[in-house]
């Protein structure tokens, strides 16, 4: 096919990474004519706006993609669709290029000036700015429903401090973020109210802005040829990169590893890897794969196969050790056993140590309830005691924590007869149970749970001390107060304080699945899986409020969600749903085997199927690197930690060879 008249002069794609005060980068395609905006479509091609039409980057080639447009101008994807502002009306565009008018001319209350910036949220509702007559007046934002209906949130008349907003992106489900290129502001909208707050000036002539994938934030300056990033949220603009002729348009480029830069004036898009200058992160793979870690395993008790010839898949939920100097590794099922055996690779067999499927109740259906938490005592090597954490078959809605003990004449057994519940915690729905229980450096078990179930925390249990929902607690198992079956420690946070449950250790937290105590420095990790958009590992600390649900992430959750705030614990490191969508927490690497996993947490996405190493620089206060490890994109259920320090994570499997480690790729030198 022949480029589009008018559009492509000519086409050139190269790729080099960017250096500190050093060049631009050779930009990956020239000879564009007033490109506007760009957007990676869901069949992960490049797209650029341009005079009358949009334009794909495949490959090495520029094709025309869509044409009959008029000013076309933002442009974003939904799915396989693709929605532009096209100068006084908005118009939806199929992945076989064909234009349709989404919300025409007529649909606006106030006939537009100029339509610009645009974003759709994951419900397809269409945010679309109306940069207005450039010097300051008639600019508007407006709402654009799945059937084109248009409605008002704020214009200059409302809000004198909306000059001539050129881009928009969300953030969160219930809020933008707009940069304005006569005032040089950025500024979040609440799109339900319409209230606007400035987060940043001196931005000159912003006209693009884009996230990456680990929430920083970039804006373009038209005038003064620069690409500015945030960091976090709270931080100031940094500069990036400066030389560009008229910057407008910006994106992520379909691997996520660079910002795609539309150069207005000079019509090139060009890519810079995607970095807070200062701050990077090490994202260097590394050289390491999962492999089966016990190949010859058999499970005592389980067969592949139902008595009626239905799959039975093995779901081992926990790996764990008893810390009493055996080296045996103690695995759990979902569905209520507790299987032990020796810690070597050449172990054929487990034998059961506790089989609790009278108690437990499990439902594939309902897969968040079950077995979900086991602990062994500091001292079980002379007390003989074990916590667990499961999903009662008698009684509805609730989840049970209790203390139970070995058999006395037989190590490899448990007494299914000692159980002592210290805890039951009833919750609204079957979802979110979080069931991790770990204890402390200091003695104490902690446990979390989550906040109670179904979506958007309906209950608000997520900010309310009075619920052990949305919540880690801290225990005592050594000793009892009155009328319970563990007692209170004193230091506990918010011990003493009216209406707040003394349990509470930290709060505003939606799911951890799962956390775990670095064993050398005593610090708490957990993962806490995200709802709409966004996934992320915390570091727990006594009292911390993680914001759930008025926060997701590092961004405002909900219509009543609010701004970063010193109150409120934003994570260390977040990632979006295009990378994963359910994060599974690990532990910090202290074994032996891998060295070059030491002080590194690992950690996983069950939906992706992906592995990373993490490390945070306590120095820093922050991420310094997140490198993947070669994965075979299956969902992991959960990590362990044997009691040599090594880590393992634990996968559903229809043939019993569940537990995996990371073994090298290649050798070392």
């Amino acid at each position: 096919m022949k480029p589009l008249p008018g559009v492509i002069a000519g086409l050139v794609l190269s790729l080099s990474p960017l250096a500190a005060a050093e060049p631009l980068p050779k930009p990956l395609v020239t000879g564009l004519k007033s490109p506007e905006a760009v957007a990676v479509g869901a069949d992960h091609r490049t797209y650029v706006t341009g005079e009358g039409a949009v334009i794909a980057i495949d490959n090495d080639k520029a094709v025309p993609f869509a044409s009959g447009l008029t000013q076309p101008g933002g442009i974003v994807a939904f799915h396989e669709f693709f929605f532009v502002a096209d100068g006084k009306r908005v118009c939806r565009i199929d992945k076989a290029g064909k234009v349709k008018e989404h919300a025409a001319e007529k649909a606006f209350p106030t006939p537009p000036s100029s339509l610009g910036g645009i974003a759709v949220d994951e419900m397809g509702t269409v945010y679309v700015a109306d940069s207005g007559d450039g010097k300051g007046s008639s600019a508007a934002i407006y709402r654009v429903d799945l059937r084109g209906k248009v409605t008002p949130l704020v214009d200059a008349t409302k809000n004198p401090a909306l000059k001539s907003p050129t881009a928009l992106t969300m953030d969160g489900m219930s809020f933008l973020l707009v940069v304005d290129s006569l005032s040089g502001q950025l500024s979040r909208l609440n799109v339900a109210d319409g209230t606007m707050t400035k987060l940043a000036d001196g931005l000159g002539a912003a006209s693009g802005i884009a996230w990456d994938h680990y929430g920083r934030l970039y804006i373009s300056d038209s005038s003064g040829g620069k690409i500015h990033v945030i960091g976090r949220p709270g931080d100031k603009p940094v500069q990036l990169a400066a030389g560009f002729t008229a910057p407008a348009g910006l994106g992520l480029d379909p691997a996520g590893k660079n910002l795609l830069v539309v150069d207005r004036k000079a019509g090139t898009v060009t890519a810079l890897p995607a970095k807070d200058p200062g701050r990077e992160v090490d994202e260097t793979p590394l050289d390491l794969e999962p492999a089966v870690a016990f190949p010859d395993l058999q499970w005592a008790g389980w067969k592949p196969e139902t008595a009626s010839g239905r799959p039975n898949p093995l779901r081992p939920i926990v790996l764990t050790h008893a810390g009493d100097g055996s080296d045996r590794v103690f695995v759990a099922t979902e569905q209520g056993v507790i299987h032990v055996f020796p810690n070597d690779q050449k172990a054929t067999e487990t034998r059961i140590f506790l089989d609790l499927t009278d108690r437990v109740v499990y439902n594939d259906k309902q897969n968040e309830e079950g077995f979900l938490g086991l602990a062994f005592h500091p001292k079980y090597k002379t007390n003989g005691e074990f916590f667990v954490f499961y999903t009662s078959k008698k009684e509805k809605l609730t989840n049970i924590i209790s203390r139970f003990k070995v058999s006395k004449d037989d190590p490899n057994k448990a007494d299914p007869g000692s159980e002592e519940v210290l805890l039951k915690i009833q919750k609204p729905y079957w979802n979110h149970d979080g069931g991790t229980l770990c204890f402390g450096p200091d003695g104490y078990l902690y446990l979390t749970h989550g906040d109670g179930g179904l979506g958007n925390d309906p209950h608000k249990n997520g900010q309310s001390l009075k619920t052990h929902l949305g919540k880690v607690l801290r225990i005592d198992v050594d000793h009892k107060d009155e009328g319970k079956n563990y007692a209170v420690p004193k230091d506990n946070p918010f011990v003493g304080e009216k209406d707040a449950a003394p349990e509470i250790w930290a709060y505003g937290l939606r799911n951890i699945w799962r956390m775990s105590f670095d064993r050398k420095t005593g610090t708490l990790w957990a993962g806490d899986v995200g709802q709409n958009l966004y996934e992320e590992v915390d570091l727990i600390v006594k009292g911390g409020n993680y914001g759930w649900s008025v926060r997701e992430g590092l961004h405002p959750f909900g219509e009543a969600g609010v701004a970063e705030r010193k109150d409120l614990i934003d994570p260390i490191w977040e990632y979006d749903h295009d990378t994963g969508k359910c994060v599974i927490g690990g532990h910090v690497y202290r074994g032996s085997r891998l060295p070059e996993l030491e002080g590194l947490y690992l950690y996983g996405d069950y939906v992706a199927g992906k592995l990373w190493a993490l490390r945070y620089d306590v120095e820093k206060g922050r991420v310094v690197a997140n490198r993947p490890i070669k994965d075979r994109a299956q969902p992991m259920l959960s990590y362990g930690e044997d009691e040599k320090g090594e880590v393992y994570f634990l996968i559903e499997t229809p043939t019993g060879k569940g537990i995996h480690w990371f073994v090298r790729t290649k050798p070392t030198k």
